[in-house]
């Protein structure tokens, strides 16, 4: 007997759907074993090896895992300050962020969209508008853990799922310890230990507030900084952060 298109379609989208829970439950039994086990690798960070690779054919490679306790209360302080100020309230998703950076987006694309029209007989090249985003510390892990870098709608749905799963599934503590360990600070260096050592020459334990600050500094554009770590702006974004960090709440 000929199935009817309507069956045929129901049948498509229970098989969608059944796929999209197992993959679910599939991130939920990672993220519930990060728990006990530290993650040995990112999504990022596997992405990044294979760039190195094709680009270069050889890859410097510096990461130590170090637990929470050998980390600075300086770099936890500065990173919250830095890059998500309501870390320990949130609930992963700080939506008044999230709102801002749409606003300051779209006001930017509206200029960029008025400059091209002006300049668009001399110059056929367009410029691009600048995205802002407001992810918080959980958003930037969620992504790093188990997602690529394209930016679409339907991966940034994911995101948010996977955000609500670390927030319930592990604890503030262990959500920063992880992120600390594995965010990249330059051309194949990661963690925090990797960076204290590549840029201080000193373990991640015993950074200086300013040290910790510039280290925070850095994080939204690791291999931009690398190139200029003593920057006039970094310096100065730097001094900042460091006067906020005696105001951050550590989880």
């Amino acid at each position: 007997m000929k199935k009817s298109p309507r069956t045929s379609l129901l049948r498509f989208v229970g098989l969608v759907a059944l796929a999209l829970l197992s993959l679910q439950l599939y991130f939920a039994l990672r993220i519930g074993l990060m728990t006990i086990v530290d993650p040995a690798s990112t999504s990022f960070q596997r992405s990044e090896i294979w760039r190195l690779l094709s680009d270069q054919h050889s890859v410097g490679w510096s990461q130590r895992w170090v637990d929470d306790s050998q980390i600075s209360s300086n770099l936890k302080r500065a990173v919250i300050a830095s890059e998500d100020a309501g870390f320990a309230e949130h609930n992963g998703v700080d939506w008044d962020a999230l709102e801002k950076a749409w606003e300051r987006n779209q006001k930017a694309q509206t200029r960029t969209e008025a400059i091209n029209a002006r300049v668009e007989a001399r110059a056929p090249r367009k410029l691009e508008a600048k995205v802002i985003g407001g992810s918080t510390i959980t958003q930037q892990l969620a992504k790093n853990l188990f997602l690529s870098s394209e930016r679409h709608l339907l991966r940034k749905a994911q995101e948010f799922v996977l955000t609500f799963m670390l927030e319930a599934m592990l604890d503030k503590r262990r959500i920063l310890e992880i992120y600390l360990n594995s965010v990249e600070w330059g051309e194949g260096i990661f963690g925090a230990e990797a960076a204290a050592q590549h840029y201080f020459h000193t373990s991640a334990a015993q950074l200086t507030p300013m040290a910790a600050a510039r280290l925070a500094v850095m994080l939204p554009a690791p291999k931009r900084f690398e190139k200029r770590p003593d920057s006039p702006y970094l310096l100065s974004r730097a001094a900042t952060v460091a006067a906020r960090m005696g105001a951050v709440e550590l989880p």
